[in-house]
């Protein structure tokens, strides 16, 4: 339960067993490849040279497999059993380059089907568009190429609807005496006219048109008359169609390559991987040089594939000055390996550090089960945990998740025992709903948070109170380590004897009166005080020293008092859940202590207590979740926690589809 001790590797081997080298360390998944930042530094950038991969072309596979996959998606979509694990496959299979081509092959094929689909949709809407257009010239008995005689020009064009057809004829005949219009046909906005003329006059006559929104037509390319060519469009849509579906049949029968695809864009990821650890590698002509990070754990485990390889190696423990550098990877048990979102959504510890994770754990899963409080939500959470790990088998940030659903539902569950919550209070709902004599109580409970009120704050600030000084006593402890021994004792030491000065005084007023825990709970506040202040301005100078016991003073009592008021979000969100989910079962039970116990009002409680229990639960499980995390984030790291840690980024099966064993 603690940062797992690295170690910096540095080797050196030949050149030709690289693939199988690194194929070994990526079965291994325990190795990250640096960048070669320090043999360059060192002056061997002269002799040396970054090795080449083929990322690019590993990223264009991929991406051709993705691409394969969405087709299937697209034409033959697959039901997935729900909550299904992913399937397991030895982690050689994401490194069989035949089953790599055979799907490679498969994502070419439905490639191209898809395209010509693609292409045969556009040539649908340009066909489907040409029949319209032709649609107002059906009518016309005319080839749609013959557009002059020897002396005359046909030219085919539309008028707006609105426009006066008789003036427009006299315009026409002003400017060309021997031009004619003949209506061919007209729909709701248009009048689709031919206009006959001799040539030297067409241009007159259209520019007399023109005022009245006529507009020329011109039909290239075509030839025979606009019937002709509508039914030519019909038969190669049909055609098209029948061509279409035939693409979307070959596609839906290489549905069954789904698996091996998968299995495929797998492998390829795995490959895009071990491209990016080639590219950090540096060689001369003849031999590889890597450096990079390994947990200390798994060294004698590492040291027999180098043996193996005949590599020369080294490790050594990173000097403090690398710290920032070395990457970090936390080691938890099943209780605390939970609180690793928590701490991934924050920011990694730093190398070097404490782990947060085991500290926080008890307090977060606490916190949340006050939060929400209630035994029928506690089930539901814990029932859904379970379903999914028995189902899914999930791993890395989904295991985590489901972990943490567990364990905060247990929590739950037995917060809403000592609350007497279930559902709200649906149990003495329903019991006085049936017998409303029934003097029953509802369920036993140790306390009710809306009548105990005053008694939650209090416990509230006395776990936030108990959360802060763990945080304290880590941040001592480290103090302490690293020899900062003034620091700790001036700052948390301080703070510790004003805390015990403040409980003998409370003691005193509160519990028990008694003079010799009055004047005690004073000289200890005292002491305490000026133990604080005068840490505070230990190393000021002048006015320096009242800057920095004003700021001491100030920063101290705010801080503090600013801090433990914050815990009392425990108190007010297990208050408006407890009180919401009663509103509902209220609200659930007024048609049937209104019209009676019937088909009719069983039937409203039922959508009732589901919609609005359904409600308060979601928005409670996000609530409590994000509040929670806010108490851990804000006031327990900022006792004492160090972020900025790098993840530890090994070299390993990459999985999506797959769990490679």
């Amino acid at each position: 339960m603690a940062i797992v001790k690295m170690k910096k590797l540095r080797l050196m081997a030949v050149r030709s067993v690289r693939d199988e080298l690194l194929r070994e360390l990526l079965r291994r998944g325990c190795v990250e490849v640096s960048e070669p930042s320090e043999l360059q530094a060192e002056g061997f950038a002269s002799l040396i040279r970054r090795e080449s991969s083929e990322l690019m072309a590993e990223r264009g596979r991929q991406q051709a497999l993705q691409n394969a996959l969405g087709v299937l998606d697209r034409y033959a979509p697959a039901k997935s059993p729900l909550l299904s694990p992913k399937p397991e496959v030895a982690g050689e299979k994401l490194l069989d380059d035949a089953a790599l081509d055979a799907a490679l092959a498969t994502a070419e094929t439905l490639r191209t089907q898809s395209e010509r689909i693609r292409r045969i949709g556009a040539e649908e809407s340009r066909l489907r568009s040409t029949i319209e257009s032709l649609q107002p010239w059906l009518a016309l008995d005319l080839p749609l190429e013959r557009n002059e005689t020897r002396s005359s020009a046909v030219t085919l064009g539309s008028m707006p609807i609105r426009s006066d057809l008789g003036k427009a004829e006299e315009a026409m005949a002003l400017a060309a005496e021997e031009a004619e219009l003949f209506p061919v046909s007209t729909d709701k906005s248009q009048r689709y006219l031919l206009l006959l003329s001799r040539k030297e006059q067409t241009a007159a006559a259209q520019d007399a048109l023109r005022p009245f929104g006529y507009a020329p037509i011109a039909f290239t390319g075509m030839s025979g008359t606009a019937q002709e060519n509508a039914e030519r469009a019909e038969a190669e849509l049909k055609a098209l169609a029948e061509e279409k579906l035939a693409c979307e049949q070959a596609i839906v029968d290489l549905a069954g390559e789904r698996d091996s695809l998968k299995l495929a864009c797998d492998a390829a990821a795995t490959r895009i991987d071990l491209a990016e650890t080639e590219e950090k590698l540096c060689a001369t002509g003849s031999t590889l040089l890597l450096q990079g990070w390994m947990p200390a754990e798994r060294e004698e485990e590492l040291a027999e594939v180098f043996e193996r390889f005949g590599c020369a190696w080294e490790t050594e423990d990173p000097p403090e000055e690398e710290y920032p550098e070395v990457p970090v990877s936390l080691k938890n048990n099943k209780f605390t390996n939970s609180l690793n979102m928590v701490t991934n959504m924050y920011s990694l510890p730093a190398y070097g550090t404490v782990d947060p994770n085991p500290l926080m754990a008890p307090f977060f899963i606490l916190f949340f089960g006050l939060m929400m409080a209630d035994m029928g939500y506690g089930l539901l959470m814990v029932a859904a945990a379970i379903v999914a790990m028995a189902k899914m088998k999930p791993e890395g940030n989904a295991r985590v998740f489901c972990q943490l659903l567990l364990y905060g539902g247990i929590a739950t569950f037995a917060m809403g025992v000592l609350t007497g919550g279930f559902f709200g209070d649906v149990i003495y709902q329903l019991v006085h709903l049936i017998n409303p004599d029934s003097t029953w109580p509802g369920l036993w409970h140790l306390f009710d948070p809306q009548a105990d009120s005053i008694l939650v704050l209090g416990g509230s600030m006395v776990l936030g109170l108990l959360h802060l000084n763990t945080g304290m006593a880590v941040s001592f402890a480290q103090k302490w380590k690293a020899g900062n021994k003034g620091d700790a004792i001036f700052e948390e030491g301080a703070l510790w004897v004003i805390l015990i000065g403040g409980l003998l005084f409370a003691a005193d007023r509160l519990l028990l009166p008694n003079p010799f825990l009055h004047w005690a709970g004073i000289v200890v506040l005292a002491l305490g005080g000026v133990a604080l202040l005068f840490g505070a301005g230990r190393h000021a100078k002048g006015i320096g020293k009242l800057t920095a016991a004003f700021g001491c003073v100030y920063n101290t009592a705010t801080g503090w008092f600013g801090d433990v008021l914050s815990y009392s979000r425990i108190m007010a969100l297990m208050l408006a859940g407890g009180a919401v989910g009663k509103v509902f079962n209220i609200v659930a039970v007024m048609p049937a202590q209104s019209f009676g116990l019937n088909v009719l009002t069983g039937l409203a409680f039922v959508i009732i207590f589901l919609l609005g229990h359904g409600i308060n639960f979601a928005l409670n499980l996000l609530g409590c979740y994000v509040h929670d995390l806010r108490l851990q984030c804000l006031e327990f790291f900022g006792k004492f926690y160090a972020d900025g840690g790098k993840p530890f980024r090994p070299l390993k099966y990459s999985g999506t589809y797959v769990k490679a064993k």
